[in-house]
């Protein structure tokens, strides 16, 4: 399962990465975990709030987007998108 993930501020792209985890590595919800927290340490970003609307998005369109409110620290970008390749 991979994983990229972009830094946008404005229509601006800042950073992008792209991770995986191995596929013996646990189930579904433990891989999403896994490369969300991969991929924000790759950025250097701190990991964000996952909330309803990101459940929503990635069901429909398996990706999803973070507003700078979903972080606890401030962050210098306006989003923060994933998006899952398997």
């Amino acid at each position: 399962m991979k994983m990229s993930g972009k830094l946008y501020k404005g229509p601006t792209i800042l950073n992008s990465v792209s991770c995986s985890v191995p596929e013996a590595s646990g189930g579904y919800q433990d891989k999403l975990e896994a490369l969300l927290i991969l991929v924000s340490h790759e950025l250097s970003v701190p990991v964000p709030m996952w909330l309803s609307k990101n459940t929503k998005e990635y069901v429909r369109f398996r990706k999803t987007t973070f507003g700078s409110d979903q972080f606890f620290e401030k962050v210098v970008f306006d989003t923060m998108e994933i998006r899952v390749e398997e």
